[in-house]
This record gives C-alpha cells, structure tokens and sequence, in this order.
C-alpha cells in the first residue's frame, strides 16, 4: 500500500497514536593518505578509474593489505564514543551483486566489530541532552560510484546508461549503529538530526574524516518504525539510504512518520525495505531489505585478526580531544557572545578557524568579524566550505595585526585578503607587492587634502559655516586620490582644521 503526500498523516496526530522507533546507521570515510587495503590515494573528486589497482577491483590474485592507520582511526572513533574497544576481532566478507562493488564481496566487519557498547550525550537546541546508545562500529570498505544518464531523478530507474567509477572502492569505512532509539515522541526528527549533527561536529574534532555530506564522506541511514503508544513490540522499519544532509535526515524522519502512520491507520502494512530520499522532502522505495543471512557472512581468509594492544589503545586514548560542544561552550562564555552569534559561527563552519586565529594572537572580536563575514562572502562566491579557502588562520591573525598596528585600513586588509587567497604569498608580502600600505606621510596627505579643498570651495564655505559633516565629501575625495591608503581619521582632521 502507498500514500500520497497529500494522504499523509497529520503530525499531531502521528504521535498522539503511535511512538517512533529510530536508528541511525551512519557510515563515515577515513580521511587516510591510502585505502583501505591497497596503497591507492585516498582522494576526493579525481578523474574516473584513475585512483585503482588490482586489490581494490579485486583481480584475481591481489591480496589486500590492512591499512594501520585507518585502524587507529577507527578506535579513537571507538573511544570517543564510550565504546569497549575489541582485544581481538576479524574481517568477513559480505557477499552481494551489484555493479559498484567489483569483488561481488565486501570486506566488512561482521559478528567481531572493532567497537561495542558505547553512547553519545547529544546536545538539544533547548540546552539538554539526549543520550544515544552506540550498539557497534565497525572497518569495511567503500564501494564504487554509480552515475546514472537518461532518468529525470538521476537514479536507475528509467536511466539509459550507468557509468562507474572506482576511485571510492576500497576507500576506508567506520559504520556507526546505534541501538533502537525509544521515547523521543514529537521530538524524534529533531533528535535524530542532533544526533547526526554531534556525530559530524565529533568526528571532525578527531581529525579522521572530513565529514563532508554533500560528498558523501558522511552518510546516513535512517531507520524508523511506529508502535502503537502503550505496545511493546516495535513495528516493521524502513531504512531511508544516503540521507546527505543535517536538515534532510530531520525531513525524512518526520516524512516516514506520516507515511507509515496514514498507512496503518488505513489498515495496511509497513514492507521492511529501503527508501531513496528525494530533496523536495519525500520518500520512494527502493528494495526489499536483506537480512545478514543474505550476505552469506564468513571470515575473510586474506587478512589476520586486528588485536589491539592495550598500550596502543591507551596512548589512542590520550588523543581523545574536549568534545566540541563542551569546546564551544567555554569559548562562548570567554568571548562574552550570545547564542545567536555563535549559532552563526558553527552553522557557518567557522567557530574552529575563529578560535585557531584567536590562538593565533588575534582578538576574538576582529577574528569572528573576518571569518564570519567577509571570508564567508568569499566561501560562497567561490562554492567551497570555509575551511577549504586558501588562507589559514594564522595568515588571517597576520591580517588582523597588520590593521591594529595602522599599516592597513579594513578596505585594505579586504584588498591583502584577496591577494593571499589569490595564491601572492604572506599577507605582508600582499601588502608590500600591491603597494598597498597606509599612506603616513603628512606631507602626501596635506598635498591630497589641499588640491580637494581647492576643488571644492562650496564645500569649504560649508564647513566654515559650521556644516563639519560636509567634510566627508572632501575626505572621500582624499581617500580617492590616495587609492584609499590615507588615514581617513588624520585626513579629516586636516581638512577641519585646514577650514578653521
């Protein structure tokens, strides 16, 4: 049985009949030098096919290699986590056709998980917490890349060509499964996209992922099912694949609530299977979910157990850092700024470059008004995340200083900005190269400042009269014939005192 958008139950309704059951599987790419189990790069956006070798297309006789990095990777995740980390575990093989997955097999992780039993506290926008019980993460590989041609929705059906591309197969995987989260009510769609949202802004604190949903190194899948309220066993589920995005995952939540409950309140069943999510805010099928009997699950008979040591993970844990929710609030409270300001900074991607310049010696003031104005203006225009701009926080504080010790206006620091970004070198370099430095010569000013005021003796006559605001107009013009490298401050003073 399906339902239209239009037959969809009404929210209110969904949870005065019925309680959601979630669960978040959310699989994340390492941000390792090489794969998984070759020495292929591990590179985003390279040209198709040309990041591969026999092991990661799976040619017969290539034996995969563990790669040690991706390891620590995954038990600092472990770790960070609250997980209990495994002394001892091995690889499987996941069997399954399809066409991104060269081996017909995927090694993974099965019944011997790296990590186990662990919980997130999640921070809620209204200053609580939710905790999130982790069941397991485990190592697995990622698969290909399929481009579908001919379809309107870019998906297989009714496409006319696929193409593939192989540089993401074998690309190092931790898949993070949580345990059925219960009690959430009205509240589920935005605890399961806080979850997702803490789950990111962590990781990224470790260092071992870039977490870019919009490139698929973070994705997520959603799983939901409704129980009538006072029931206890949980309803069919549905798993919503790929989610990419923090607001999606909170759309496709409360989607799948009404869906199912319009369902169920018309007497149909829920079909266990998996969803695509569209970004108008719907949801399709896709196929019927498998089990793990499906995937013929046994050990991978290529690669010895991982069996971490406990110095090795105890010297993993040190590396452990502040969890970056704990960081923001104390940043918060050190700089003396509302939550709306520093909602800002995080939505903007900024609060981690604001906090590394102020690390830097800069004022927090003057580093947030740069990153987050400015160099976000500068982000947009360009299409790329704050942090992939080609400036560093300490060039930024260079900036910064270079403003506070008077060699350069705002105007001009925007135009050394430029330059650094540009690729021209060191923002002093910048300065020095464009000619771009404030003008201290009273002598060049008080010569710009004569030949405006000869130019304009209507406006003189004004000042004179007591109009000082008609000043302006002359110390624009002086700022204009100095190429804006005057001291607008000491070019009024001049001008006024040149009418007196």
């Amino acid at each position: 049985m399906s339902v239209t958008t239009a037959e969809l139950l009404d929210y209110d309704e969904v949870i005065a009949r019925y309680e959601p059951v979630m669960g978040m599987e959310v699989h994340v790419e390492l941000s390792t030098a090489t794969k998984m189990f070759c020495g292929c790069a591990n590179r985003f956006g390279g040209e198709p096919n040309t990041q591969v070798c026999p092991v990661c297309l799976g040619l017969p006789g290539s034996l995969p290699v563990l790669n040690q990095a991706a390891v620590e990777s995954a038990i600092r995740i472990g770790l960070a986590l609250n997980c209990d980390i495994a002394p001892w575990g091995r690889f499987a093989r996941k069997n399954y056709f399809y066409p991104d997955q060269p081996k017909n097999y995927q090694i993974s992780q099965y019944d011997e998980p790296i990590a186990v039993d662990g919980y997130l506290d999640v921070p809620l926008d209204d200053g609580t917490t939710w905790r999130v019980e982790i069941e397991r993460a485990h190592m697995e590989e990622d698969t290909g890349k399929l481009t579908h041609l001919g379809s309107d929705t870019g998906r297989i059906e009714g496409a006319t060509t696929s193409l593939l591309d192989y540089n993401r197969a074998g690309v190092p995987l931790i898949e993070i499964v949580t345990r059925p989260i219960e009690g959430t009510g009205e509240r589920a769609p935005e605890i399961a996209r806080a979850y997702v949202t803490a789950l990111r802004d962590l990781l990224r604190a470790l260092g071992v992922s870039d977490v870019r949903m919009d490139q698929g190194s973070m994705r997520c899948d959603s799983n939901l099912s409704l129980k009538p309220i006072g029931a206890t066993e949980f309803g069919t589920r549905t798993e919503t694949k790929n989610v990419n995005s923090l607001r999606s995952v909170e759309v496709a939540v409360r989607y799948e609530m009404r869906r199912q409950a319009a369902i169920l309140e018309a007497g149909g069943r829920i079909v266990q299977e998996t969803r695509h999510f569209h970004e108008d805010g719907h949801t399709t099928a896709g196929r019927s979910k498998e089990t793990a009997q499906d995937y013929r699950y046994f050990p991978e008979p290529d690669l010895e157990p991982v069996a971490p040591s406990t110095e090795v993970i105890e010297r993993l844990r040190q590396t452990i850092p502040e969890l970056p929710w704990l960081t923001r609030n104390r940043i918060q409270e050190e700089w003396g700024i509302s939550d709306e300001v520093m909602r800002d900074l995080v939505n903007n991607g900024a609060i981690d470059l604001v906090a590394a310049t102020v690390g830097h010696g800069a004022p927090s003031e003057a580093a947030r008004a740069w990153w987050g104005n400015f160099l976000v203006q500068k982000a947009n225009e360009a299409g790329v995340e704050l942090d992939a701009l080609a400036i560093t926080p300490a060039q930024v504080a260079s900036v910064i200083a270079l403003v506070d010790e008077g060699k350069l206006s705002n105007k001009l620091a925007r135009q050394v900005i430029e330059g650094v970004l540009a690729g021209e070198g060191e923002p002093d370099q910048v300065m020095t190269d464009r000619g771009l430095a404030v003008v201290r010569d009273d002598s060049v000013i008080k010569a710009a400042v004569d030949e405006a005021l000869a130019a304009s003796p209507d406006i003189v006559e004004k000042i004179r009269g007591g109009k000082v605001a008609a000043a302006g107009a002359i110390v624009g013009a002086v700022m204009k014939a100095t190429k804006g490298q005057a001291d607008a401050a000491l070019v009024r003073e001049m001008v006024i005192a040149a009418c007196s």
